[in-house]
């Protein structure tokens, strides 16, 4: 049985890097164009574009990785279907349980290479990208995507609301133009922070810089370092307004630097643990976090999409060399993979319409596959 493992293992290895390898090498072609043009102008060159266009590829192979195993799978055992090997296996002893049970391993290697990929290496090399992009181009920003977060904490005793508006963040990972409007128990204002640039630990301590507060209760100057202040003045309905101008401020807050960093970032950019901590917390908050529940819970469920491309190409191993060429199986796996991603994202925006229980949105296409790879693979196994 060892010696059987190690041929189905190399021949579908083989085959899987064969696919991610050409498909990779697509990608990075049209990420090299496209890089090529915005480092042009920048007067940065083509080497630079070519380390760019490198460092995204790991994003791309974690997007491709499932569609490749299905494919390598597919062209692997098909040929050794053609070639009459898995035939000569299948007498030898290796039964449908154990072929089932022998991919069924591999294909957890598959998932785990998947995870790593997903939730560590991609992160952070795009993160690396967006800081030489940034570096080279001579834009601190990392972006223009500004979030809202919110936030209910007790102030002198009584319950107060947060709106906390972000402008963008710098590739470095300080904030630029924030604002933070407080509201008392009742829905009203109580005062507004506005503040040039910030920083957040770990801890949700935010430090404010070139802060500018508006206080619409008279309250007392926050500590600084300096302080310059208006004359408290009212307004036509005779509130009390006091106009504050601070150096640097700090503001206690429960959002520490991964709830916000994960606001500010695409959804497909977070990794599991990220979506997990921001989903939590705008449950806490008693937001909607219905998008994020399912992109959460397809981050989780994507690994295990390569033991349902494994089991997809499974049944192509028991059709007889008559029944279609290689290449015409090939091409049945790729309609099948388009077929499965195409059905997992309209189940994740039918899901946000309904209000459907995450969990089971994000799982669904995944369960579908799998029961339709095993029941084509037993009337195979059974009937032919």
């Amino acid at each position: 049985m060892r010696t059987v493992r190690r041929l189905l293992y190399r021949d579908i290895l083989g085959s899987v890097l064969f696919v991610s390898a050409a498909f990779l090498s697509l990608f990075y072609f049209i990420d090299f164009v496209d890089e090529l043009e915005r480092m042009t102008r920048v007067g940065a060159g083509a080497a630079r574009a070519a380390l760019l266009s490198l460092m995204v590829l790991p994003g791309h192979l974690y997007e491709l990785l499932p569609i490749a195993v299905l494919i390598g799978s597919i062209f692997s055992l098909a040929r050794m279907a053609q070639s009459s090997e898995f035939t000569i296996l299948r007498t030898g002893g290796l039964g449908p349980r154990r072929a089932l049970a022998l991919l069924a391993t591999l294909a957890l290697g598959f998932a785990a290479l998947t995870f790593v990929v997903g939730d560590y290496v991609a992160p952070y090399f795009d993160k690396q990208a967006d800081v030489m992009r940034a570096r080279l181009s001579g834009n601190v920003a990392s972006g223009n995507r500004g979030a809202w977060l919110k936030e209910h904490k007790l102030v002198d005793g009584q319950d107060h609301s947060f709106a906390i508006n972000v402008g963008q963040a710098t590739a470095s990972g300080a904030l630029q133009d924030v604002r933070i409007f407080e509201f008392d128990a009742n829905g009203g204002l109580v005062s507004r922070i506005e503040a040039k640039t910030a920083k957040v630990d770990g801890k949700g301590q935010w430090l404010l810089s070139e802060v500018e507060r508006t206080d619409w209760l008279g309250k007392p100057a926050p500590a600084a370092t300096t302080v310059t202040a208006n004359q408290p003045r009212r307004t036509d309905e005779g509130v009390a307004v006091t106009q504050w101008r601070l150096p640097n401020m700090s503001w206690d807050s429960s959002l520490h630097a991964g709830v916000v960093a994960a606001a500010l970032l695409p959804t497909v950019s977070m990794s599991t643990i990220e979506l997990y901590r921001y989903t939590e917390h705008l449950s806490a908050q008693e937001q909607s976090a219905q998008a994020q529940n399912i992109a959460f819970w397809r981050k989780a469920f994507y690994p295990f999409a390569c033991f349902v491309m494994v089991a997809l190409a499974l049944p192509f191993a028991y059709l007889h060399g008559r029944s279609g060429g290689i290449s015409l199986k090939v091409f049945g796996g790729i309609m099948l993979g388009i077929s499965f991603v195409l059905l997992n994202n309209v189940a994740g925006h039918v899901g946000i319409l309904n209000n459907w229980t995450p969990w089971v949105v994000a799982a669904s296409p995944s369960l579908a596959y799998l029961g339709l790879s095993l029941a084509a693979f037993g009337w195979l196994v059974r009937y032919r």
